[in-house]
């Protein structure tokens, strides 16, 4: 299949309309939907599963270190300047690289891996080789494996990015936020210009394959002018891929954020400016709209996975990879099988105590349901390809030997009735399709067969836009 998406199209009456707090589905359900009393018993046997079937892996590492907090941050994050700890903490992590590798077939082949944080490279050279040399004794990598790290700036040198690309890893990604040095002091992360140009510029002598950049809207003293600025000057480093976030702001969750000026963040209507300034640049000067936040050059694997209608979705976000198990090291970390999600221990103590016992670190899990994996197919689709077709969706799950997709997902055809009114959504005997104004507000969409968000009662999520 070969399809282009038409450009997506802004409209700041609806966006206000629909900014309310909802998933990024990035899993469905929802990674809020794990419990503590779920039973391990069901993850070994999805494991099992997976082996029957050769399901390929992807492996995520969680490093969770950084010397300083950034304000505006909301990743599991453990702040310290002694390095010791790291060292510690790899013990563990090759204890809990061990146990999982124990139960997987090594037959699979792992086809993606990520190493994220906190600062990956809080680890020194030796201790990043330490951590690649355990990964590679107990799986297997797929020749084309994509292999990815995020890096901190302030701590990079020169020889440091040559070494990661010289040990394997093909693509590189690192956070700029805002290049203005008032909003950079205001969230407690300076990063001066040269130096991100500087940072770039190995990455690219290096040979990485893709340099992936983030910037935040919505942190304190950004206005449309600033960051119009951030956004040229992004465009000038040439990354293959763009996120643009919005920030969420959760001071009750993430009590870091308290340190933020609030009284100095821009207001809704600034932030839908900026969003829609951000849209028209990054369009104008090549860059594909994605999904959601997500930008890229049409070279790149993710553009061509679009067109293609092979773009997926994990824990990690948008990916050009089909599905997968993805296995999660190190604290805080999801692996997320077929039918099971789980989420090791978020404290290192919590961590330690249940590797020294032998158990395996998991802190909280759910078991899919069928229900579950209908509306998982459905909620994907949409977050994806922008589109489903109902008869494609009835053969796999046999809805015609009972009832069809409008009358078993009736009351959500009403609702998305009322998408279609304000021109979000297209619908017909066969098809879903997202409009080119609806894609900005895919979350919302696929939040109307999200039967876990109905029962929510204050926000843990962040807005829309």
């Amino acid at each position: 299949m070969n399809f282009s998406l038409p450009a997506v199209q802004f409209d700041a009456k609806l966006l206000r309309k629909y900014d309310q707090s909802v998933p990024r589905y990035t899993s469905y359900p929802p990674a809020t939907e794990l419990k503590p009393d779920f039973e391990l018993l069901d993850f070994k046997a999805a494991i099992a599963v997976g082996n029957y079937k050769k399901t390929p892996l992807s492996l995520y590492c969680h490093i969770p270190f950084c010397e300083t907090a950034c304000y505006f941050c909301g990743c599991n994050t453990v702040i310290t300047q002694r390095k010791e700890v790291a060292e510690l903490y790899l013990d563990y992590m090759a204890r809990n690289i061990r146990a999982y590798a124990e139960l997987i077939d090594c037959a699979r082949l792992v086809h993606q891996m990520h190493w994220g944080g906190g600062t990956p490279n809080y680890l020194s050279l030796k201790q990043v080789e330490k951590l690649w040399i355990t990964l590679n004794n107990h799986f297997s990598f797929a020749p084309q494996a994509e292999i990815s790290i995020e890096v901190n700036p302030r701590y990079l040198k020169r020889e440091y990015v040559f070494f990661l690309k010289d040990l394997g890893f093909n693509r590189i990604s690192f956070g700029i936020q805002d290049f203005n040095p008032q909003v950079q002091e205001a969230v407690n992360r300076i990063q001066p210009e040269a130096m991100l140009f500087n940072v770039m510029e190995w990455m690219r002598e290096a040979g990485f394959e893709s340099v992936n950049v983030d910037l935040i809207y919505g942190l304190p003293f950004q206005t449309l002018n600033t960051f119009r600025d951030t956004i040229h000057k992004t465009i000038a480093l040439s990354p293959d891929r763009i996120a643009v976030f919005n920030f969420a702001y959760v001071p009750w969750l993430k009590p870091i954020q308290k340190r933020l000026p609030k009284e100095a963040m821009p207001q809704a209507s600034v932030k839908l400016d900026i969003l829609q300034m951000s849209i028209e640049e990054l369009s104008a000067n090549g860059y594909q709209f994605i999904g959601m936040d997500h930008f890229a050059k049409p070279n790149d694997e993710l553009a061509s996975a679009q067109r293609q209608g092979q773009l997926h979705r994990n824990f990690q976000g948008y990916t050009t990879k089909p599905e997968s198990d993805l296995i999660g090291f190190g604290i805080s970390s999801i692996s997320m099988l077929y039918d099971v999600y789980v989420q090791n221990h978020k404290r290192l103590k919590d961590f330690y105590k249940a590797i020294d016992a032998n158990v395996l670190p998991v802190e909280r899990g759910v078991t899919l349901s069928q229900e579950d994996l209908i509306r998982r197919t459905v909620i994907m689709e949409l977050m994806c390809q922008f589109q489903l077709s109902k008869y494609e969706f009835e053969e796999k799950y046999n809805l015609t030997f009972d009832r069809d997709f409008d009358d078993y997902f009736a009351a959500e055809i009403c609702e998305l009735k009322n998408l279609e009114n304000d021109g979000l959504v297209r619908l017909s005997h066969n098809h879903i399709e997202v409009t080119p104004v609806g894609r900005l507000l895919i979350r919302n969409i696929a939040s109307v067969f999200d039967t876990y968000l109905r029962q929510k009662k204050i926000s843990i999520f962040s807005k829309a836009i």
